[in-house]
């Protein structure tokens, strides 16, 4: 019976069909009548499947004893997630949904059944050669990866990661513009290695290293909710921020200002003419889903170019029809950039990333030897094959537009009822949600009570993430699989822990 349920689950979540679920938490056991009707509606029941490794205990102490002390855990009492299926996870009791995907990560859910025929299948026959000898799936796979870039896109490095990405990006737009400053966000995050961590502008992932910021400036962030200007006419969302703003339709001021303080960027703290690049995240997800005011990235990436630089997309969070409207994140902003880095959702989980450019952009590595050991390797290359096929068989994409739009409207009903959600952005499946202590200041709420509603939709079954400089933020980027019965389980849980935490602070 346990393995008919899971099988119905994996099917359910992978199909389209409802994906019914059960609230497995404790001491919770006390829940508003409307969350068990809506519990009573799902088909079935899911059982946790049978854990039989080290306890609890043993491994938090495992943990402590082994790992680096900076490896930190969610909640209070962290989970012991032992296995995936769809968009639900187990630990060694309990199911929840997952609505974090891994860190943005597990986009075609957990355990996907053709993504894990495609990676049984190929390591039986091949691990690991390197790329000095050629082997079938690398160039299947790259032929397979371009076709989905548009414009001259059509060369691919493989890397293992989107801090290697992003690394290698910083370098080529160097060598090919024979520049060496490049631009950033602040509140950008391209990854945590000593090269990237400067194009990285939170003070919480920054250590304090010599050299970290040679030849990196940070622009200021184009945020329409957060930042100087902005308002309720300035973002490509199916929400709008509640925040009063003078711009027109098809016309926004903000954009016009911040472009203005890019451009003194430019004026005063560059060589003039001179520039390597310029890097931007489609919607930034760290930094809690900011989107940027409408047309700020068109006009930026023309100044960089004018400005002897490379536009560089990071789609390691945003791409593989996250979005919903668009495969790629950038496509939103009207661009084609010049150096697109991707990783995370490209393998479901299996550790990979890429940059993709131009033929002319990409033979500036032939200066010297440069050699990545296992970026490229079968194994990977026959799961990001497959994870590109079931995108598009399952048709994903849509399913993020349709799911995504329903959730964010779903979460904006939610805005409107709770004092504390001062913020609800996105597209697609790449939501943020920023709690506040005060709407009309849009005073961040202090970790504690953020905590305390954390940790209340994690009791009742559902797993957010939690992002933005001051981690006030519900990221909330589940796998591109989930279905309006997941979404309709969220709102309302939600809602409890809104309503709860509410009813303790007042």
């Amino acid at each position: 019976m346990l393995l008919m349920n899971l099988q119905r689950l994996s099917a359910s979540s992978l199909g389209g069909r409802s994906l019914c679920r059960r609230l497995t938490t404790q001491p919770n056991t006390q829940h508003p009548e409307s969350l068990k009707r809506q519990q009573r509606q799902t088909q079935t029941q899911h059982e946790s499947p049978p854990y039989k490794g080290q306890s609890f205990d043993e491994v938090v102490e495992l943990r402590k004893q082994y790992l680096t002390p900076n490896v930190t855990s969610y909640y209070k009492k962290p989970l012991l997630i032992h296995k995936g299926s769809g968009s639900q996870l187990f630990d060694q009791d309990k199911s929840y949904l997952d609505m974090f995907g891994g860190i943005v990560t597990v986009s075609v859910g957990h355990c996907h059944p053709k993504v894990n025929a495609a990676l049984e299948e190929q390591l039986r026959t091949l691990w690991h050669t390197t790329n000095i000898y050629m082997h079938p799936k690398l160039h299947q796979y790259a032929e397979k990866l371009v076709a989905k870039m548009p414009g001259d896109l059509k060369n691919v490095y493989f890397v293992n990661s989107g801090s290697e990405a992003n690394d290698l990006a910083m370098m080529i737009a160097r060598l090919y513009t024979g520049n060496h400053d490049i631009i950033s966000f602040r509140n950008a995050y391209h990854g945590a290695s000593p090269y990237t961590m400067g194009l990285t502008a939170h003070s919480t992932w920054r250590y304090p290293l010599p050299g970290l910021n040679s030849g990196i400036l940070h622009a200021m962030n184009p945020d329409p909710y957060t930042g100087i200007w902005g308002g309720k006419q300035c973002r490509d969302s199916p929400v709008q921020t509640t925040r009063s703003c003078d711009c027109q339709e098809g016309q926004c001021k903000a954009t016009d200002m911040y472009y203005d303080q890019l451009e003194q960027l430019f004026k005063y703290s560059l060589p003039r003419g001179k520039v390597a690049g310029m890097f931007a995240e489609s919607i930034q997800g760290v930094g809690g889903t900011v989107q940027y005011t409408k047309g700020y990235i068109k006009r930026a990436a023309e100044l960089v170019r004018a400005n002897g630089g490379l536009f560089i997309s990071d789609e390691v969070q945003s791409g593989f029809g996250r979005t919903g409207e668009h495969y790629w994140g950038f496509e939103a902003h009207d661009i084609v950039p010049d150096i697109v880095t991707m990783a995370k959702g490209i393998g479901n989980g299996f550790p990979m990333g890429a940059v993709v450019t131009s033929r002319k952009v990409a033979e500036v590595l032939c200066q010297a030897l440069h050699f990545n050991t296992f970026g490229g390797n079968p194994l990977a290359c026959a799961v990001g094959m497959a994870v590109l096929d079931v995108i598009d068989e399952e048709e994903l994409q849509k399913n993020s537009l349709d799911v995504g739009t329903y959730m964010l409207k779903g979460l904006e009903r939610l805005r409107d009822k709770h004092d504390v959600i001062g913020d609800v952005r996105g597209k697609g499946l790449m939501i943020g949600v920023e709690l506040v202590a005060d709407k009309e200041t849009r005073q961040h709420l202090s970790a504690p009570h953020f905590v305390d509603i954390w940790e209340m939709c994690k009791d009742m079954g559902v797993l957010f993430g939690r992002g933005g400089l001051n981690a006030n933020v519900l990221r909330i980027k589940p796998p591109m699989c989930i279905t309006k019965a997941d979404v309709d389980f969220s709102l309302q849980v939600l809602d409890i822990a809104l309503r709860k935490h509410s009813e303790k602070t007042h």
